[in-house]
């Protein structure tokens, strides 16, 4: 199979990992499913979000690799491990750390993939949610403060089962039991009501003793700021596949918007977005919303159709809603004009010899997410590269490798598109997303496209590992006809406009990033940046956030008061797959943050148990085992 159908093969091949992937080992009685990640199509498995491919992938319920994550030394300490802010960075989550056994490092313990809305009727409430381990597998947890983010409180979203016959679906019970959730997203509307929207999943056999691998969308609602969640959640989309037989498709990587803007035709209108891979191979991105604050939601809108002049590749691969049959990472966003944009990426681009670009694309819908405009292209762009090339780990993976001889740095990451509008103008729209290739790496410095992995199907360049060369930087594209073209449609990345300007941001990465514009249409956009502290070499990282009063220029501000060590838990290869960001009066970024560092229970015998943190060698460095936490600040956004 060619490079090139290998990745678009992973895209429908992920959704299989997420649901099958988490059977590293079948009884021989099993049935074989479509969704065996053995069978999956090399496109699909590269897109299925992480959090998806590695909660079906990890073995026997572990946190990745063992010998990785297993505590080399032990160090004493009287440390707790209870909330505790760093400096002005706020910590987020308030569970104080339990002490999970060394081989399930992380399990019981993390949080990752945050989102974070202010109510901007009342800017003192705000709610962020997070995928959380402190129960041991995957969750999805809220947060509320009632203080602009001074002071925080941890709230439960009962996820534990939905009912099982409704409308949406049929799981053959009065009830459906969920055995993951995570993908979290949260929203205001304009009436004081918050949104979370979950997705949750069955692992099937092979890690449980039962083959149910359904998944599914639910959205909770609070009353009360985020403090409680209405039960059960609503669906938003249903696929249940209780017999374990595959043929149902797998739900992934949803994401919430709420058109949150008093006059708009469609004002307190939720909208949930997501990709649906199939067995067939294909992944197609969808919509639905609700109009009645959450209780019901409408059938299924296709957003990712048919695109002849951009979808040139299909892989081979039945094209049942058009050529645009491999996508993932869809966000929406609403003007204030009652107009809703989905952007994503796309993998049907066609690539010639060692080019491996893919594509950012949008839709537009102007009555409410009933129908959909073509596809049109935001820009291309170039995504993270091979990790088990450059950093000898987690095969079928990018990731964001430091530069030298170490390899600390295998925490699977991709790069995506978050796009808003400019309150003070709805035909303004802007996207940042992240490019490998841009105008600070590029063939000029020996970062040079390379074509695809044989192995693995995913992204080769010259000069990843070599300072100066390769690096990741935020891109942004923007519209201001309301969407109908962008600055970056017929462009080059190399020459795009980025929104790492700071010479120390020309030669390190700036990845996972969020925008949201100010109240008065300031611009901000905050990141993971490697441009402290020698964080390219040792693969730390920082937060930043860049500001721009007209789009043009910008201005960076560090966030985080002092660099964040590469993620530990899980064997150090799963970090989460994005981060966010909400404003209004100021930015509020929110972030996984590793500096804490991970507890064990002292390895004596014959005493009472005491507390200890440990050493871990990960890719030829030496690292004080870490917990990964939740994190915000709130910054003014700066400007010129």
């Amino acid at each position: 199979m060619r490079p090139t159908v290998r990745r678009a093969v992973a895209v429908a091949a992920v959704s299989a990992v997420l649901t099958l992937a988490a059977f590293p080992s079948l009884s021989s009685h099993s049935v074989v499913r479509a969704f065996d990640p053995t069978k999956m199509p090399d496109i699909e498995e590269r897109i299925l979000s992480g959090f998806a491919s590695f909660e079906l992938n990890v073995p026997s319920g572990g946190g990745g690799t063992a010998q990785a994550g297993k505590p080399t030394s032990y160090n004493p300490r009287g440390n707790d491990a209870c909330p505790v802010n760093l400096a002005s960075n706020i910590k987020v989550n308030q569970n104080c750390l339990n002490l999970s056994d060394p081989d399930l490092a992380g399990r019981g313990q993390a949080q990752n993939e945050t989102s974070l809305s202010i109510n901007k009727y009342n800017t003192k409430q705000i709610v962020a949610s997070q995928n959380d381990y402190r129960r041991g597998d995957g969750n999805c947890y809220s947060d509320y403060s009632a203080d602009g983010g001074r002071t925080w409180n941890d709230s439960t979203d009962p996820m534990s089962f939905s009912r099982g016959r409704t409308s949406y679906a049929d799981f053959d019970a009065s009830r459906q039991y969920w055995q993951g959730g995570g993908d979290t997203s949260v929203a205001w509307d304009t009436k004081g009501n918050v949104y979370l929207s979950c997705q949750v999943f069955n692992r099937g056999e092979g890690v449980t003793s039962s083959p149910d691998v359904s998944s599914a969308f639910l959205v909770f609602r609070s009353q009360n700021g985020g403090a409680s969640w209405n039960f059960p959640g609503r669906y938003v989309r249903a696929s249940a596949d209780v017999t374990g037989n595959g043929g149902a498709p797998f739900l992934d990587k949803q994401l919430l918007t709420v058109d949150d803007h008093v006059g708009s035709p469609f004002q307190d209108r939720i909208y949930v977005t997501w990709t649906e891979f199939t067995e067939e191979g294909t992944a197609y991105i969808y919509e639905a919303y609700s109009s009645d604050y959450g209780e019901h939601f409408s059938q299924p809108h296709l957003v990712s159709a048919d695109a002849a002049a951009l979808c040139a590749n299909t892989y081979g691969l039945p094209t049942p809603n058009g050529g645009c049959n491999e996508n993932q990472f869809s966000q929406p966003f609403t003007g204030t004009d009652g107009a809703l944009y989905v952007v994503w990426n796309n993998f049907n681009n066609a690539v010639k010899a060692g080019d491996n670009r893919n594509q950012i694309l949008l839709a537009r819908s102007t009555d409410g997410g009933d129908t959909f405009s073509p596809p049109i292209k935001v820009s291309d762009y170039y995504d993270l590269p091979d990790c088990l090339t450059y950093q000898d780990s987690d095969p079928g993976r990018a990731c964001v490798p430091e530069k030298g001889t170490t390899n600390a740095s295998v925490f699977r990451a991709t790069n995506y598109a978050s796009g808003e509008v400019d309150p003070t103008n709805p035909s303004h729209v802007v996207v940042v997303f992240g490019s490998y290739i841009n105008k600070h790496s590029n063939e000029t410095n020996g970062c040079v496209p390379a074509g695809f992995s044989p192995v693995t199907g995913q992204n080769l360049f010259t000069g990843v590992k070599t300072p100066g060369a390769c690096n990741n930087d935020i891109l942004v594209s923007e519209s201001t006809n309301g969407g109908a073209t962008f600055t970056g449609s017929a462009i080059d990345p190399r020459v795009e406009a980025v929104a790492t300007t700071e010479p120390g941001q020309a030669t390190t990465d700036q990845f996972w990033q969020w925008i949201s514009f100010t109240k008065n249409g300031k611009l901000a956009t905050s990141y993971y940046d490697r441009q402290y502290n020698g964080d390219e070499l040792n693969g730390f990282s920082d937060v930043s956030l860049s500001g721009s009063g007209d789009g043009a220029q910008w201005v960076v501000q560090r966030v985080t008061s002092s660099s964040m060590p590469p993620p530990t838990e899980f064997g150090g290869q799963f970090y989460g797959d994005y981060t966010g960001l909400d404003a209004w009066e100021n930015a509020n970024p929110i972030w996984m943050d590793t500096r804490n560092p991970e507890l064990f229970v002292c390895p004596a015998t014959n005493t009472a148990p005491s507390t200890c943190s440990a050493n871990v060698s990960q890719g030829g460095a030496s690292l004080v085992a870490n917990d990964q936490e939740i994190y915000t600040a709130n910054v003014a956004v700066p400007s010129k």
